[in-house]
C-alpha cells in the first residue's frame, strides 16, 4: 500500500516541478520586454505641432515593441538640446534619434556617443559635419519643395504661357539642411519662368542668403513680408508667395490681410506651406493660402522604430537612398517618404479619411 502513496508523492513534486517551471517561463516573457534598452529622442522645440505629433507617435510605436523612450523637447535652445543628448549618453541609452535644431552643432557629443557604442539615427534633419551618423529617416525633401512650387505653377497658368506675375521667395531656417533642399526643389521649377521673364522677384532677393527665416519663425517672415510690401509693392499686386512652412505662412498671410488682401478687389495671392497644421488647413479653407504640403508623421515614426528595432537586433535597416545625403563627412544611408500636395479639393481625404485628424478638428 505504500508503493502507490509513494507514486502519488512523486507525481505531485513532479507536478509542483512542472508548475514552477510554467510559472518561470511566463515570468521570463515580460522580463525579457523590459530588457530592452531606452532610446533617447531629441526634438527640437513643442512650438510646432508637428514635432509634438512626432515625438509621441515614436513614443507609441516603440512601447509597443517593449523599449523605454526618454523624450525631450529643447525649445530651440541649442544649449539645451546639447545639454539633454550629453544627459541621454551618460545615462547610457543605446540610440539616439535626434531632430537637430543645428545640425552642425552635435559633433562633439556625437563622438562620445560613438566612444560609448550609442547609435544614431538623424531624423527628418540632417546631422552635418559628423561621422557618427548611421542612418537617416525624411521626407524626399527636395520633392516637397517641387510640389510648392507646381502649385504656383499651375494656380498661375504658367505652364500655358500666362504672365508676366510678381513673386516673393521665403526659405527656411539657415540652419537646418532641409531648408536648401526645399528651396533647391522650389527653384528647380521656378527658376525658368524667373529666367524667362514670366515671373518677376519685384524685391530681387533670390537665394538662401537672402530670403532664409532663422529657426523658422513665423514673426520673422510676417515682418520680412511687411517691409517687402511697403519697399516693393506699393503700386503693384504680389501674385504669389513660395513659403516653405505652414508657420511662415501664416505669418506671411497676416501681412498680406493688413493692406487689404483677401477682400474682393484685392484677392490673396497664391500662398504655399507645409506640414498640414489645423490652422493652416483652417486657412486653406478660408480661401487664404492654398496650399500645403503633407508629411505622415506616423509613417516616419514607424521606419524610425524600425531602423531602430534593426540597429538593436544586429540587422542592417532598410534604406532607400544611399546617394542624397552628404552631410559633409559621410554620405548618410537614409530612408525617404513620399510627401502629398494638400488643397481644398483632397484635405479630407488625405487628413481626415486617411485618419490623420477628425474633421471636427478642422470645422
Amino acid at each position: 500500500m505504500s508503493s502507490p502513496k509513494r507514486t502519488s508523492f512523486s507525481s505531485k513534486l513532479a507536478g509542483l516541478a512542472v508548475g514552477l517551471i510554467f510559472v518561470a517561463g511566463a515570468a521570463a516573457v515580460p522580463a525579457m520586454a523590459q530588457d530592452k534598452p531606452t532610446v533617447g529622442i531629441a526634438m527640437p522645440t513643442k512650438s510646432s505641432a508637428r514635432w509634438i505629433d512626432d515625438g509621441n507617435n515614436m513614443v507609441k510605436y516603440f512601447q509597443e515593441k517593449g523599449y523605454k523612450t526618454d523624450l525631450q523637447y529643447a525649445e530651440d535652445d541649442i544649449p539645451n538640446q546639447l545639454a539633454q543628448i550629453e544627459n541621454m549618453v551618460t545615462k547610457n541609452d543605446k540610440v539616439l534619434v535626434i531632430a537637430a535644431i543645428d545640425g552642425t552643432t552635435l559633433t562633439d557629443v556625437l563622438q562620445k556617443a560613438a566612444e560609448r557604442g550609442v547609435k544614431v539615427i538623424a531624423y527628418d534633419r540632417l546631422i552635418r559635419g559628423s561621422a557618427n551618423v548611421d542612418y537617416y529617416a525624411t521626407f524626399d525633401n527636395f520633392q516637397v519643395g517641387v510640389l510648392q512650387a507646381s502649385y504656383i505653377e499651375k494656380a498661375l497658368g504658367l505652364k500655358e504661357g500666362k504672365g508676366p506675375f510678381n513673386i516673393e521667395l521665403f526659405g527656411g531656417s539657415p540652419d537646418d539642411n532641409n531648408a536648401y533642399f526645399f528651396y533647391n526643389g522650389a527653384m528647380s521649377v521656378l527658376q525658368p519662368y524667373i529666367d524667362s521673364g514670366k515671373l518677376k522677384v519685384g524685391s530681387g532677393q533670390v537665394g538662401m542668403d537672402k530670403v532664409s527665416t532663422l529657426r523658422w519663425d513665423g514673426a520673422v517672415a510676417q515682418a520680412r513680408m511687411d517691409n517687402l510690401l511697403s519697399a516693393y509693392y506699393g503700386n503693384k499686386r504680389v501674385d504669389a508667395v513660395l513659403s516653405p512652412y505652414d508657420g511662415l505662412s501664416i505669418g506671411i498671410i497676416s501681412s498680406l490681410k493688413g493692406v487689404g488682401y483677401g477682400s474682393a478687389s484685392q484677392p490673396m495671392p497664391v500662398v504655399t506651406g507645409q506640414d498640414a497644421e489645423v490652422q493652416s488647413v483652417k486657412s486653406i479653407l478660408a480661401g487664404e493660402q492654398r496650399s500645403t504640403v503633407f508629411k505622415d508623421t506616423r509613417e516616419l515614426a514607424k521606419v524610425t522604430v524600425g531602423m531602430v528595432d534593426d540597429l538593436l537586433a544586429g540587422r542592417t535597416p532598410q534604406v532607400n537612398d544611399t546617394k542624397t545625403y552628404d552631410n559633409g563627412k559621410k554620405v548618410v544611408p537614409s530612408y525617404l517618404l513620399k510627401p502629398v500636395l494638400v488643397d481644398a479639393s483632397n484635405w479630407k481625404q488625405v487628413l481626415v479619411d486617411g485618419g490623420y485628424y477628425k474633421e471636427s478638428q478642422i470645422k
